[in-house]
Protein backbone atom coordinates (compact mmCIF):
# COMPACT_ATOMS: atom_id res chain seq x y z
CA UNK A 1 0.00 0.00 0.00
CA UNK A 2 1.45 3.18 -1.02
CA UNK A 3 -0.81 5.22 0.58
CA UNK A 4 0.39 7.62 3.64
CA UNK A 5 -3.37 7.25 4.70
CA UNK A 6 -5.94 4.29 3.59
CA UNK A 7 -8.69 3.20 5.04
CA UNK A 8 -9.17 0.24 7.12
CA UNK A 9 -10.98 -2.67 6.47
CA UNK A 10 -14.56 -2.04 7.86
CA UNK A 11 -13.94 1.89 6.36
CA UNK A 12 -15.27 3.54 9.59
CA UNK A 13 -11.34 4.33 10.18
CA UNK A 14 -8.25 5.22 8.23
CA UNK A 15 -5.31 3.19 9.33
CA UNK A 16 -2.61 6.64 9.40
CA UNK A 17 0.88 6.12 10.08
CA UNK A 18 2.39 6.98 13.49
CA UNK A 19 4.66 9.60 11.57
CA UNK A 20 2.13 10.89 10.10
CA UNK A 21 0.56 11.53 13.30
CA UNK A 22 3.50 13.30 14.29
CA UNK A 23 4.08 15.33 11.73
CA UNK A 24 0.72 16.84 12.14
CA UNK A 25 0.92 17.43 15.85
CA UNK A 26 4.29 18.41 14.99
CA UNK A 27 3.29 21.57 12.44
CA UNK A 28 0.62 22.72 14.06
CA UNK A 29 2.37 23.13 17.50
CA UNK A 30 4.86 24.61 15.73
CA UNK A 31 2.22 27.28 13.83
CA UNK A 32 1.22 27.49 17.50
CA UNK A 33 5.24 28.43 18.92
CA UNK A 34 5.49 30.81 15.68
CA UNK A 35 1.86 32.82 17.28
CA UNK A 36 3.28 32.86 20.80
CA UNK A 37 6.62 34.16 20.07
CA UNK A 38 5.24 36.91 17.85
CA UNK A 39 2.44 37.97 20.19
CA UNK A 40 4.84 37.56 23.07
CA UNK A 41 7.57 40.43 21.52
CA UNK A 42 4.75 42.81 20.15
CA UNK A 43 1.44 42.68 21.92
CA UNK A 44 -0.86 44.61 20.18
CA UNK A 45 -4.40 45.15 18.91
CA UNK A 46 -4.58 43.20 15.18
CA UNK A 47 -5.81 45.17 12.50
CA UNK A 48 -8.75 44.65 10.47
CA UNK A 49 -6.08 43.46 7.50
CA UNK A 50 -3.97 41.23 9.98
CA UNK A 51 -6.92 39.24 11.42
CA UNK A 52 -8.47 39.24 7.76
CA UNK A 53 -5.30 37.53 6.30
CA UNK A 54 -4.71 35.16 8.94
CA UNK A 55 -8.24 33.48 9.33
CA UNK A 56 -8.13 33.20 5.30
CA UNK A 57 -5.30 31.35 5.82
CA UNK A 58 -6.35 29.20 8.32
CA UNK A 59 -9.84 28.50 6.42
CA UNK A 60 -7.76 27.99 3.44
CA UNK A 61 -5.38 25.25 5.13
CA UNK A 62 -8.53 23.80 6.52
CA UNK A 63 -10.26 23.03 3.22
CA UNK A 64 -6.66 22.06 1.54
CA UNK A 65 -6.72 19.37 4.49
CA UNK A 66 -9.69 18.23 3.46
CA UNK A 67 -9.06 17.43 0.25
CA UNK A 68 -6.00 16.21 0.88
CA UNK A 69 -7.57 13.51 3.10
CA UNK A 70 -9.32 12.94 -0.38
CA UNK A 71 -6.37 12.57 -2.44
CA UNK A 72 -4.69 9.83 -0.15
CA UNK A 73 -7.70 7.80 0.38
CA UNK A 74 -9.26 8.30 -2.80
CA UNK A 75 -8.70 4.63 -3.96
CA UNK A 76 -10.71 3.53 -0.40
CA UNK A 77 -13.48 5.56 0.27
CA UNK A 78 -11.72 8.88 0.16
CA UNK A 79 -15.03 10.68 -0.43
CA UNK A 80 -16.55 9.20 2.58
CA UNK A 81 -13.49 10.03 4.59
CA UNK A 82 -13.20 13.96 3.12
CA UNK A 83 -16.99 14.24 3.61
CA UNK A 84 -16.85 13.25 7.32
CA UNK A 85 -14.12 15.98 7.60
CA UNK A 86 -16.23 18.60 6.60
CA UNK A 87 -18.92 18.03 8.73
CA UNK A 88 -16.80 17.70 11.47
CA UNK A 89 -14.97 20.73 10.90
CA UNK A 90 -18.34 22.74 9.86
CA UNK A 91 -20.15 21.99 13.09
CA UNK A 92 -16.92 22.36 15.56
CA UNK A 93 -16.44 25.87 13.90
CA UNK A 94 -20.01 26.60 14.34
CA UNK A 95 -19.91 25.16 17.95
CA UNK A 96 -16.76 28.01 18.46
CA UNK A 97 -18.30 30.57 17.40
CA UNK A 98 -20.55 30.15 20.06
CA UNK A 99 -17.75 30.09 22.63
CA UNK A 100 -16.54 33.86 21.25
CA UNK A 101 -19.34 35.62 22.46
CA UNK A 102 -18.62 33.75 26.14
CA UNK A 103 -14.98 34.81 25.11
CA UNK A 104 -16.09 38.38 24.77
CA UNK A 105 -18.15 38.74 28.04
CA UNK A 106 -14.93 37.26 29.45
CA UNK A 107 -12.65 40.05 28.54
CA UNK A 108 -15.26 42.57 29.81
CA UNK A 109 -15.90 40.79 33.17
CA UNK A 110 -11.78 41.20 33.90
CA UNK A 111 -11.63 44.04 31.93
CA UNK A 112 -8.77 42.78 29.74
CA UNK A 113 -6.78 45.56 28.39
CA UNK A 114 -7.08 45.21 24.46
CA UNK A 115 -3.52 44.86 23.38
CA UNK A 116 -3.55 41.86 26.20
CA UNK A 117 -6.20 39.84 24.62
CA UNK A 118 -4.27 38.02 21.91
CA UNK A 119 -2.31 36.79 24.33
CA UNK A 120 -5.19 35.67 26.51
CA UNK A 121 -7.18 33.79 23.81
CA UNK A 122 -3.62 32.11 22.67
CA UNK A 123 -2.87 30.95 25.69
CA UNK A 124 -6.31 29.88 26.53
CA UNK A 125 -7.10 27.94 22.92
CA UNK A 126 -3.80 26.44 23.35
CA UNK A 127 -4.87 24.68 26.97
CA UNK A 128 -8.23 24.05 25.38
CA UNK A 129 -6.15 22.01 22.51
CA UNK A 130 -4.33 19.95 25.03
CA UNK A 131 -7.56 19.38 26.86
CA UNK A 132 -9.44 18.44 23.54
CA UNK A 133 -6.53 16.19 22.61
CA UNK A 134 -7.10 13.78 26.36
CA UNK A 135 -10.92 13.85 25.76
CA UNK A 136 -10.62 12.87 22.08
CA UNK A 137 -8.15 9.82 22.99
CA UNK A 138 -10.97 9.07 25.88
CA UNK A 139 -14.09 8.86 22.95
CA UNK A 140 -11.87 7.19 20.68
CA UNK A 141 -11.24 4.13 23.16
CA UNK A 142 -14.94 4.96 24.31
CA UNK A 143 -16.51 4.12 21.33
CA UNK A 144 -13.97 1.37 19.66
CA UNK A 145 -14.82 -1.03 23.01
CA UNK A 146 -18.33 -0.12 23.83
CA UNK A 147 -21.17 0.38 20.99
CA UNK A 148 -23.19 1.57 23.57
CA UNK A 149 -21.72 4.66 24.11
CA UNK A 150 -23.30 6.33 21.22
CA UNK A 151 -26.86 5.70 23.43
CA UNK A 152 -24.70 8.19 26.08
CA UNK A 153 -23.50 10.17 23.57
CA UNK A 154 -26.85 10.65 21.49
CA UNK A 155 -28.96 11.36 24.85
CA UNK A 156 -26.62 14.32 25.91
CA UNK A 157 -26.79 15.65 22.54
CA UNK A 158 -30.21 16.28 22.66
CA UNK A 159 -30.60 17.05 26.27
CA UNK A 160 -28.05 20.19 25.70
CA UNK A 161 -29.55 21.10 22.36
CA UNK A 162 -32.88 21.67 24.77
CA UNK A 163 -30.97 23.12 27.10
CA UNK A 164 -29.52 25.85 24.79
CA UNK A 165 -32.40 26.37 23.02
CA UNK A 166 -34.09 27.58 26.44
CA UNK A 167 -31.06 29.74 27.23
CA UNK A 168 -31.15 31.58 23.66
CA UNK A 169 -34.86 32.69 24.42
CA UNK A 170 -33.55 34.65 27.23
CA UNK A 171 -30.67 37.54 26.46
CA UNK A 172 -28.16 36.98 28.79
CA UNK A 173 -24.89 39.14 28.70
CA UNK A 174 -23.35 38.45 32.23
CA UNK A 175 -20.28 35.56 32.49
CA UNK A 176 -21.06 33.65 35.04
CA UNK A 177 -18.43 31.63 36.68
CA UNK A 178 -18.01 28.00 36.98
CA UNK A 179 -17.31 26.02 40.05
CA UNK A 180 -13.60 25.95 39.14
CA UNK A 181 -13.08 29.44 38.36
CA UNK A 182 -14.55 30.10 41.89
CA UNK A 183 -11.81 27.78 43.43
CA UNK A 184 -9.30 29.63 41.46
CA UNK A 185 -9.70 32.90 42.46
CA UNK A 186 -10.26 31.70 45.54
CA UNK A 187 -6.28 29.71 45.95
CA UNK A 188 -4.27 32.28 43.76
CA UNK A 189 -4.91 35.92 45.33
CA UNK A 190 -4.19 38.13 42.46
CA UNK A 191 -3.32 41.66 42.20
CA UNK A 192 -5.79 43.92 40.36
CA UNK A 193 -3.54 45.59 38.32
CA UNK A 194 -2.22 44.30 34.99
CA UNK A 195 1.26 43.13 34.68
CA UNK A 196 1.78 42.67 30.65
CA UNK A 197 1.25 39.61 29.58
CA UNK A 198 2.77 38.13 32.97
CA UNK A 199 0.57 35.17 34.71
CA UNK A 200 2.29 36.42 38.53
CA UNK A 201 4.00 39.38 39.70
CA UNK A 202 5.65 40.37 42.80
CA UNK A 203 3.76 42.72 44.95
CA UNK A 204 5.94 43.72 48.47
CA UNK A 205 8.26 40.46 47.56
CA UNK A 206 5.42 38.21 47.41
CA UNK A 207 4.12 36.73 44.59
CA UNK A 208 0.99 36.88 43.65
CA UNK A 209 -1.19 35.40 40.31
CA UNK A 210 -1.93 38.61 37.80
CA UNK A 211 -5.72 39.09 36.53
CA UNK A 212 -4.17 37.46 33.14
CA UNK A 213 -3.82 34.37 35.01
CA UNK A 214 -7.30 33.90 35.86
CA UNK A 215 -8.75 34.98 32.38
CA UNK A 216 -6.65 32.57 31.11
CA UNK A 217 -8.27 29.34 33.65
CA UNK A 218 -11.51 31.17 32.62
CA UNK A 219 -11.15 31.14 28.86
CA UNK A 220 -9.10 27.38 28.97
CA UNK A 221 -12.05 25.98 31.82
CA UNK A 222 -14.86 27.40 29.57
CA UNK A 223 -14.01 25.85 26.19
CA UNK A 224 -13.23 22.45 28.29
CA UNK A 225 -16.96 22.82 28.89
CA UNK A 226 -18.12 23.54 25.46
CA UNK A 227 -16.04 20.17 24.51
CA UNK A 228 -18.35 18.36 26.52
CA UNK A 229 -21.03 19.21 23.46
CA UNK A 230 -18.77 19.05 20.53
CA UNK A 231 -16.69 15.97 21.17
CA UNK A 232 -19.74 13.96 21.10
CA UNK A 233 -20.88 15.91 18.24
CA UNK A 234 -17.74 15.40 16.19
CA UNK A 235 -18.32 11.20 17.13
CA UNK A 236 -21.43 11.29 16.06
CA UNK A 237 -20.46 12.48 12.04
CA UNK A 238 -17.12 10.40 12.37
CA UNK A 239 -15.48 7.31 14.13
CA UNK A 240 -12.15 8.30 12.97
CA UNK A 241 -9.57 9.68 16.00
CA UNK A 242 -7.29 11.25 12.98
CA UNK A 243 -9.95 13.41 11.42
CA UNK A 244 -11.70 14.20 15.05
CA UNK A 245 -8.21 16.26 16.10
CA UNK A 246 -7.58 17.87 12.80
CA UNK A 247 -10.98 18.83 13.04
CA UNK A 248 -11.08 20.20 16.04
CA UNK A 249 -7.12 21.58 15.60
CA UNK A 250 -8.62 23.95 12.60
CA UNK A 251 -11.80 24.79 13.99
CA UNK A 252 -9.37 26.49 17.23
CA UNK A 253 -6.34 27.48 14.98
CA UNK A 254 -8.45 30.64 13.71
CA UNK A 255 -10.67 31.03 16.40
CA UNK A 256 -8.05 33.92 17.96
CA UNK A 257 -8.39 36.15 14.43
CA UNK A 258 -11.75 35.50 14.36
CA UNK A 259 -12.86 36.92 17.90
CA UNK A 260 -11.36 40.30 16.49
CA UNK A 261 -13.28 40.25 13.29
CA UNK A 262 -16.47 39.23 13.98
CA UNK A 263 -17.22 40.27 17.77
CA UNK A 264 -19.63 42.99 16.16
CA UNK A 265 -21.35 40.34 14.31
CA UNK A 266 -22.27 37.92 17.35
CA UNK A 267 -24.46 40.53 18.77
CA UNK A 268 -26.25 40.19 15.24
CA UNK A 269 -26.25 36.51 14.86
CA UNK A 270 -29.38 36.36 17.09
CA UNK A 271 -31.00 32.76 16.26
CA UNK A 272 -27.13 31.63 16.74
CA UNK A 273 -28.28 29.41 19.89
CA UNK A 274 -31.18 27.78 18.20
CA UNK A 275 -29.90 26.93 15.62
CA UNK A 276 -26.92 25.05 17.59
CA UNK A 277 -29.75 23.86 19.26
CA UNK A 278 -31.11 22.26 16.62
CA UNK A 279 -27.72 20.62 14.73
CA UNK A 280 -26.77 19.25 18.07
CA UNK A 281 -30.67 17.61 18.67
CA UNK A 282 -29.96 16.83 14.76
CA UNK A 283 -26.39 14.57 15.55
CA UNK A 284 -28.13 13.21 18.86
CA UNK A 285 -30.77 11.91 16.52
CA UNK A 286 -28.27 10.07 14.45
CA UNK A 287 -25.94 8.96 17.46
CA UNK A 288 -29.57 7.53 19.17
CA UNK A 289 -30.10 5.45 15.62
CA UNK A 290 -26.56 4.22 14.83
CA UNK A 291 -26.68 3.30 18.37
CA UNK A 292 -29.92 1.50 17.60
CA UNK A 293 -28.38 0.19 13.95
CA UNK A 294 -25.22 -1.42 16.08
CA UNK A 295 -27.10 -2.24 19.03
CA UNK A 296 -25.59 -5.25 21.56
CA UNK A 297 -26.92 -4.30 24.63
CA UNK A 298 -29.40 -7.31 26.05
CA UNK A 299 -32.28 -5.11 27.27
CA UNK A 300 -32.94 -3.74 24.08
CA UNK A 301 -34.29 -6.07 21.00
CA UNK A 302 -32.51 -8.99 22.63
CA UNK A 303 -29.27 -7.51 22.41
CA UNK A 304 -29.89 -7.90 18.23
CA UNK A 305 -29.58 -5.09 15.85
CA UNK A 306 -32.49 -2.82 15.29
CA UNK A 307 -32.09 -3.21 11.88
CA UNK A 308 -35.20 -1.11 11.36
CA UNK A 309 -33.18 2.05 12.40
CA UNK A 310 -32.09 3.85 9.80
CA UNK A 311 -28.08 4.39 9.78
CA UNK A 312 -27.82 8.41 8.06
CA UNK A 313 -25.65 8.82 5.20
CA UNK A 314 -22.69 11.03 6.58
CA UNK A 315 -23.65 13.24 3.13
CA UNK A 316 -26.95 13.63 4.43
CA UNK A 317 -25.48 14.83 7.48
CA UNK A 318 -23.20 17.13 5.52
CA UNK A 319 -25.74 18.42 4.05
CA UNK A 320 -28.04 19.40 6.61
CA UNK A 321 -25.28 20.82 9.04
CA UNK A 322 -24.82 23.52 5.81
CA UNK A 323 -28.52 23.74 5.48
CA UNK A 324 -29.11 24.42 9.55
CA UNK A 325 -26.59 26.65 9.42
CA UNK A 326 -27.12 28.65 6.53
CA UNK A 327 -30.59 29.35 7.69
CA UNK A 328 -29.81 30.37 10.75
CA UNK A 329 -27.23 33.18 9.85
CA UNK A 330 -29.84 34.43 7.18
CA UNK A 331 -32.99 34.54 9.64
CA UNK A 332 -30.49 36.07 12.11
CA UNK A 333 -29.49 38.70 9.37
CA UNK A 334 -33.21 39.47 8.26
CA UNK A 335 -34.15 39.55 11.85
CA UNK A 336 -31.56 42.68 13.02
CA UNK A 337 -31.99 44.18 9.67
CA UNK A 338 -35.61 44.31 10.48
CA UNK A 339 -35.12 45.67 14.10
CA UNK A 340 -32.96 48.08 13.01
CA UNK A 341 -35.40 49.67 10.89
CA UNK A 342 -38.20 49.38 13.44
CA UNK A 343 -35.61 51.55 15.93
CA UNK A 344 -34.93 54.13 13.31
CA UNK A 345 -37.32 57.29 13.46
CA UNK A 346 -38.93 57.65 10.11
CA UNK A 347 -38.19 61.23 8.87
Amino acid sequence: MNSLVYAAADADQMDVAPWVWYLTIGLMAAVLLFDVFIIARRPHVPSTKEVSVALAAYVGAAVLFGLGVWWFTKDAHGAKFMTEYYAGWLTEYSLSIDNLFIFLLIMARFAVPEKLQQSALLIGIIIAIVLRGIFIAVGAAAINNFAWVFYIFGAFLIYTAVKLAKEGEGDDDEYEENRFMKFVEKRFPATKEYDGAKLFTKVDGKKLATPMFIVIMALGTTDLLFALDSIPAIFGLTKDPYLVLTANLFALMGLRQLYFLIGGLLKRLVYLSLGLAVLLAFIGVKLVLHAMHENELPFINGGEHIEWAPDIPISVSLGAIVLILGVTTVASLLKTRKDDKAATPSA
